[in-house]
């Protein structure tokens, strides 16, 4: 996969992740970790429908690989939830996105430091303007100290489910990474739904709650999983997570296609300068020996 295929990949996931807010509304009244659970159980069930049309089989994994496929379910999918669902209990929505939406800049510095390689400003810089224009789009909103905490622990959950999946890559490939961790989290969140909401966890859904699982299991979990961690191996850690700065953009324009409200001028500003930031940090550095090759011709 190009860098164009997988910057078009990356930004698809984080636009369908983006939707998410907009989508939940008709499934708020639905218990919310055994919503969760339903919809992994019908995301891993698609991937690995997928990953078998395709001839992935099943792969036996080490000790090591199951550490790290249980704690990127863990966080990435389970913890997040969680810390999420109740930091809105003490912080307004916009406030954790805030908080969450400043995942490019931490990535572009854990990323490369995970992999033994010194950060590249032109990727920090980008990643800079992304938060700047994803902070603007969102705004800032309220939050108090428990508020701050769960947002925080929202953050570095989203950390982890990029670079616990990194070493899992290799050797399981996207799809099955996707639907290895989709179907690892199930467990973890019917504890959590049954012992907060009892036997109604799963209980049967309405029709509109039923069509809101649904787009939630294929779109946003399959869907962006896959082209996430298929954009992943490609791009890395750092450059990827530009890409998250398109998650206000995709929220801008869902609500505005459900009739919930057109996008302010803050938006469209801050949709904009994401974009810029994108572009600042993904573009590609030229070769040293172009540079001098172009020096040279103005001599």
């Amino acid at each position: 996969m190009g860098d164009l295929r997988a910057s078009l990949s990356a930004s698809g996931a984080m636009f369908l992740v983006g939707t998410l807010a907009a989508v939940s509304a008709s499934v708020s009244s639905y218990p919310v970790y055994g919503g969760q659970a339903v919809r992994y159980i019908l995301a891993a069930l698609i991937l690995f429908a997928v990953a078998h049309a395709r001839g992935h089989g099943l792969v036996r994994l080490t000790g090591r690989e199951w550490a790290y496929l249980l704690g990127l379910a863990a966080t990435g999918i389970v913890a997040f939830n969680v810390f999420v669902v109740e930091g809105t209990r003490y912080a307004s929505a916009a406030f954790i996105g805030t908080i969450v939406g400043t995942v490019p800049v931490v990535l572009a510095v854990i990323g490369p430091l995970a992999a033994g390689k010194r950060p590249s400003p032109r990727v920090l810089i980008g990643a800079l303007v992304v938060v700047g224009g994803a902070t603007l789009a969102t705004g800032l909103g309220t939050g108090t100290p428990r508020g701050i905490l769960f947002s925080v622990g929202a953050l570095a959950c989203e950390v982890c489910f990029s670079m616990l999946a990194l070493p899992l890559l290799p050797k399981l490939g996207a799809i099955r990474v996707s639907a290895y961790a989709g179907a690892a989290s199930v467990p973890m969140l019917l504890v959590l739904g049954f012992a907060t909401a009892g036997t109604d966890a799963l209980r049967m859904p309405t029709m509109p709650e039923a069509l809101g699982l649904t787009y939630l299991a294929v779109i946003v979990s399959a869907g962006a999983f896959l082209l996430w961690y298929s954009a992943l191996s490609t791009l890395g850690a750092d450059r990827a997570g530009l890409f998250a700065g398109c998650l206000p953009i995709g929220a801008i324009v869902t609500a505005a296609l459900l009739g919930q409200g057109l996008p302010a001028v803050a938006e469209l500003a801050g949709a904009a300068v994401v974009i810029a930031g994108v572009l600042i940090g993904i573009r590609p550095r030229r070769p040293a020996t172009d540079r001098l090759t172009v020096l040279a011709s103005l001599t």
